[in-house]
């Protein structure tokens, strides 16, 4: 059986991702529907011939849709998700899925009464360097892993960018938003199921003209098993080719690992490349042509009733780390 799906806000382009991944699994597009028009204008011309529903409520009353996919604006995602899976539909929901701890507890009470599935489209699950990392991690080629040190710079590019990206109650803070890849992937490699906030900081360096607007943020986090390290930011320099030079370095008692997720300033085209050192050799692996499993698994989980592609208490618990960080968080610089 094909799975319908429908795209429901498009503020943020991680919707596009989103639509191609499923489609390339085998999913059907039947509908969206945004209330901006010139991001219903942008999406119909990305994909022609798919129909613009009259309203959000339009898609989630058709019986026919079994998953909607969204990117609004991240305050707005958790309720959409919840009145999705209030309609008997599961839910692939771009990174945050949440702006409050509030939200959270509520889709967290929501998914447990309907049983629905709420993804949460953190870019590992996206990335063929990560999904090398953890086939190399579970075959125990670096050992336990004990530490994970994620740096996710970005190119703030603020001319362009809507109002609501420096409103601290409509983004949710840098920690909230795009620290939450890398609070997913410390539970991922690690084998961790919760943590605890050791510390966390914030600021706004750059930019006093947007005083809600977070252009720094770093954190600490604990588990019973390891700890890690994580930074964002918006600063990343106009010489550089690609949006940001993200990457991890996953530390294991008998090796570690760097991805380079996005770019490789050693000079080798292209991102997803991955180095390995362990106690026999240090060698590159480029990773472009590694299977992602994600999205046929979302498709499967779906018609199966099943959870492979993505642990639901995880995906919550990276959230409420995310939320936490930004929460206790001390701030410095031209913050409101």
């Amino acid at each position: 059986m094909k799975i319908r799906f429908a795209a429901v806000g498009l503020n943020h382009p991680h919707i596009y991702r989103q639509v191609e991944l499923l489609q390339e699994k085998g999913a059907e597009l039947a509908g969206f529907f945004a209330a901006e028009p010139e991001l219903c204008a942008q999406f119909s011309k990305k994909f022609p011939g798919v129909k613009l529903a009259a309203s959000a409520d339009d898609i989630l009353n058709d019986k026919t849709i079994q998953l909607i996919t969204g990117a609004g604006i991240p305050s707005e995602r958790a309720g959409l998700g919840i009145r999705a899976m209030r309609a008997g539909k599961d839910v692939l929901m771009d990174k945050p899925g949440f702006t409050t701890l509030e939200q959270l507890a509520e889709v967290r009470k929501v998914q447990a009464e309907t049983k629905r599935i709420y993804s949460v489209f953190y870019g590992r699950l996206d990335s063929p360097s990560s999904q090398k990392a953890s086939e190399l991690i579970r075959a125990g080629a670096i050992g336990r892993v004990i530490q994970v040190m994620g740096m996710g710079p970005h190119r703030a590019n603020l001319p362009q960018r809507p109002a609501w990206f420096v409103k601290k109650s409509q983004y949710g803070g840098i920690l909230c938003d795009i620290a939450s890849h890398e609070f997913d992937a410390f539970l991922h490699y690690t084998g961790s199921t919760t943590a605890e906030v050791v510390a966390a900081q914030v600021a706004n360096y750059n930019n006093p003209e947007h005083p809600e607007l977070e252009d720094f943020g770093d954190c600490m986090l604990r588990s019973a098993t390891a700890t890690a390290y994580i930074r964002v930011d918006w600063f990343t320099p106009k010489g550089l080719n690609t949006f940001g030079d993200c990457r991890y370095v996953i530390l294991g008692t008998d090796g570690f690992i760097e991805l380079r997720q996005t770019v490789d300033l050693g000079g080798r085209e292209g991102g997803d490349h991955l180095f390995i050192c362990d106690h026999k050799e240090t060698r590159h692996i480029d990773c472009k042509n590694v299977e992602v499993p994600f999205g046929r698994q979302l498709l499967e989980d779906i018609q199966n009733r099943t959870e492979t592609a993505q642990n639901q208490a995880l995906c919550f618990m990276a959230s409420e780390l995310s939320l936490r960080a930004e929460a206790q968080a001390k701030r410095f610089g031209h913050l409101k």
